[in-house]
């Protein structure tokens, strides 16, 4: 049986933590363990803030909607922006001497070392950030 959660904020930094706060709270009553639950909340932390900076450019007009997704055996968080989205291949892989100093692209190589899955789904209404963590 899969549960399942939706909220919408305004692409306001101020939310951030209310964004966070939302997701704990549902994602904690699961079986999920602690390290896993730790991971999904920088994970959650990084996604919130691409959606408002990347994604939405900063705009306060624009939403970042929040899907939670429980199933049997993993959790699904969706983050969707209003933004155009961008090319993957074209982010800079932070772990190559050439990208080392380089600010952009760290965020992504660390939601994926934290979670089981990290997809992204380039729509005309925005882009999606799906984050999985399985049990």
């Amino acid at each position: 049986m899969q549960k399942s959660y939706t909220k919408t904020y305004k692409s306001n930094p101020k939310f951030l933590p209310e964004i966070e706060d939302y997701v704990f709270d549902i994602v904690k009553q699961t079986k999920i363990s602690n390290e896993k639950l730790n991971n999904l909340e920088m994970a959650t932390a990084e996604a919130a803030a691409n959606c408002m900076l990347h994604g939405n450019k900063n705009d306060k007009k624009k939403n970042v909607e929040v899907n939670i997704f429980i199933e049997t055996d993993k959790i699904i968080v969706k983050f969707k922006d209003e933004g155009k989205g961008f090319k993957i291949k074209n982010v800079p892989d932070p772990t190559q001497p050439e990208n080392i100093l380089k600010t952009s692209g760290r965020g992504l190589h660390i939601m994926k070392s934290l979670l089981d899955d990290l997809k992204y789904n380039f729509t005309p209404s925005g882009t999606e950030v799906i984050l999985t963590v399985k049990f």
